[in-house]
This record gives structure tokens, sequence and C-alpha cells, in this order.
């Protein structure tokens, strides 16, 4: 396998979590007797440029095809964080009537929406349709398909559309041609337009032993570093970066031609920068011990779940998220002995099974029917988020559990 960027052959194994299903890969009741097809989940770095990396051993349109089911506006706290974005953007930049934003992975519209509230003209890019539909019953132009340079230039380039703002938020690493991906948004930016991007930040998941954030989906792992030199070979330059809490800890960069003149370099790209030399990022002893750290999480997630299933205690996952499915496939945990059953808020979720594990997904009706002495949260990203919506648990003497970076009860 070579460097998706720079093509160097690749020879270091950053963690190895085996083979597992896609974590987004639900399945309904009558394939559960079905082949399950499995695929290595072996993650590298490159060692000339620093580039983490999955093999794209499951390709893309095999993953986000019609029957992906994941739906940004079931995440109240995303779609506060997604206005949140679009009220500061506006306010910055002054975006009218006479722009144009380009969302690429803009699923459900769970975005583009509050632009549309300003009365800004947005378009939409997503490959699963089933998402795309959504949005375009809420009066969002979206094309379906993937986003890369031939699609900018046929699909908007060559009929005269480009970006005053181009955003895609965790889209960044889901690109298995991460070079042809920012060729296609300098193509389609105006001249003194903008792009920002949102993307896990690869520091943060080091740090906290994030390794269920690894999945198949995932095909990079990102410093600004890096990024900034992917964007760099492509005639972009970054003039401002943030840190955000999402996901554990992301980024969100702010990118312009490199020709652009009308906005400064802020100060945060030169600190993050240093920040990132500093903590060793641009050498293999950084990332040299994960294995280990990450081994160490599965024996404790082994441990706690034994010990509460010899004390009797009825335990249930709260998420169908695909980092509780990396979680839960590298640890071994198979059917509904140890987890009884999963609860999720989308129905497009709900009555399935989780790839691997087969726990079954039920309503969130399920958790006071059946009254849980633990209720683990998968997508721990969400966990205060989820604990107050789910506080009546405490009535029962319920008890939420995290796992990563390691086993919190609260």
């Amino acid at each position: 396998m070579k460097c998706r960027h720079c093509n160097t052959e690749l020879e270091h194994i950053f963690v190895d979590l085996v083979n597992c299903p896609p974590s987004n890969d639900m399945l309904k009741k009558e394939q559960l007797n079905e082949p399950e097809p499995f695929y290595p989940l072996k993650i590298f770095v490159c060692h000339n440029c620093f580039l983490v990396q999955v093999d794209e051993m499951k390709k893309a349109d095999k993953i986000f095809d019609s029957e992906y089911t994941y739906f940004s506006s079931y995440s109240t706290s995303w779609l506060a964080h997604a206005k949140k974005y679009v009220d500061m953007m506006m306010s910055r930049f002054g975006f009218d009537e006479s722009s144009l934003v380009i969302e690429i992975a803009s699923n459900d519209g769970y975005l583009l929406q509050y632009f549309k509230e300003y009365n800004v003209p947005v378009l939409g890019i997503d490959p699963t349709a089933n998402t795309a539909a959504v949005a375009i019953e809420k009066g969002i132009d979206t094309i379906v398909d993937f986003f890369g340079a031939d699609f900018a230039k046929e699909n908007l380039v060559d009929k005269g559309i480009k970006g005053n703002l181009i955003l895609g938020n965790n889209v960044l690493a889901h690109v298995p041609d991460i070079n042809d991906f920012v060729k296609g948004m300098k193509l389609a930016l105006k001249k003194n337009g903008i792009v920002t991007m949102e993307f896990p930040h690869l520091m943060k998941l080091v740090e906290e032993c994030q390794f269920d954030t690894i999945y198949h989906e995932h095909f990079s792992y990102l410093s600004f570093t890096v990024v900034k030199r992917i964007f760099e070979h492509q005639g972009l330059e970054m003039f401002h970066v943030e840190e955000l809490p999402t996901h554990g800890g992301s980024l969100r960069i702010f990118a312009k031609h490199a020709d652009d003149k009308t906005k400064d370099i802020s100060g945060n790209v030169t600190n993050l920068l240093k920040r990132e030399a500093e903590a060793k990022m641009n050498s293999m002893e950084y990332y040299s011990n994960f294995q280990e750290r990450v081994d160490k999480i599965k024996y404790n997630v082994w441990e706690f779940l034994i010990k509460a299933r010899k004390e009797g205690k009825k335990v249930i996952g709260y998420g169908a998220a695909a980092k509780g499915n990396t979680l839960l496939n590298y640890c071994g945990i198979k059917g509904s002995d140890l987890i009884q059953f999963a609860v999720d808020a989308s129905p497009h979720k709900q009555n399935k099974y989780l790839p691997a594990s087969h726990i079954p997904v039920k309503d969130l009706d399920s958790i006071s029917e059946y009254k849980p002495d633990y209720i683990i949260i998968l997508p721990w990203n969400l966990k205060y988020e989820i604990s107050e919506q789910l506080s009546h648990a405490r009535d029962w003497g319920g008890k939420f559990v995290t796992f990563i970076p390691e086993i919190n009860v609260f």
C-alpha cells in the first residue's frame, strides 16, 4: 500500500484492529443468518508525510450507498453546532442573496437549512440518496454524487457554478483520494472564496486513545500540519484554524486561494503548528505505543462487563454509532449476553442489529420498560447531552458508563 498523499510505500502500522464489518452496516433480522463481510482495519502512518491512514479495503461507493443509516438531524447538539457555525460565518463574512454556499457531504440538510433561513443560495452534494432525499424535501438543492476534481469541473465549473463558501463537516477524513478531493475544492472556489472543513484532530485521538473513532469510513486521520501540506499542494492556503469540542476534539480549518491577499493569516495557524511539532507529531516516536494502550482499554471493557454479568446487572448500550461498533467488535462482544440491547433515537436504526455483534437496536421507550442498571453511552462525545436526556434513569438507580479514554461510571 502506498500513501494516499505522497505515494510513499507504507511500512509502519499505527494500530491493527483486526477484521470487522463496516461500522454503519446495520443488519436486518433476515440478514442475521447470512454471511457477513469482514474487512481488515489496519491503520498505517506514513514515515515521509505522517498521514495516518487505512487501506481502502471497502470501497467508498459500497459504504455510502442507499442503505446508509446516519442522519445528522437526529442529534440535537449537532444541529445546535451547525446553527452556531452558520451564524458565525454570516456575521464574519457577510454572505447574502448573491452568494453561493456549497456543502460537501450535506447529508439531510442539517446545516444548509440555516443558511437558507438567511436567504443565502445553497447547494448540497452527497453520495447517499436516502439522506439527500430528506434535504431535497426541505427545499435544499442537492446533487447525489461523490465530490472530486472531475465532479467539480463537469457539474460546477463547466456550468459557471463556483462557491463563495465551500464547507464540509466530517468529510475530509472520509475520502479515499484526498488529493483529488482538495483539488476539486480549489477548482470550485471563487477567487476570494473560503473553504472551511471540520474533522477530528489526530492529536486528540492519540492523547485520549480514541481508537473507536477508527473505522472503514475514515480513510485518513488528520493533524493540522498534514492537512496544511495537502492543501498547499493544491494551491490552497490556511488562514485560520479553530479547535472545537465536537467528536472528542476537532479542528475547523479556514482556507483560501494561495494568491488571495484579502485575508490575513491568524496567529492560531502558527500556534497550532508549533504545538503539533512540540508534541513530536512529525516523528515516528509519537505513534509508537498506541496498540498497547488500545489493548488495555479492551481488557478493561471485558472486566467491567463480565463483573456486571456475574452480579446480575442489566446492561444496555445507547447509540448505534459507528464508534460504538468499532469498540464492540474489537473487544469481541457478541450477542446479547453482556449487553442486552442498544437503543437509538433514529428510526432508521431501530429494529435492526449492530454489525458483527448482532446486538438488537430498540427505541428509546425500551429504556424505561427494561430499567437497566448500566447504560453504556457508545457515542461518548455526546455523553452530557445523552445523560441529560435520559436523567429519568437515575430514578431507578440507573448509571451511565463510558469506556473511552478509561472506564467512567457516573
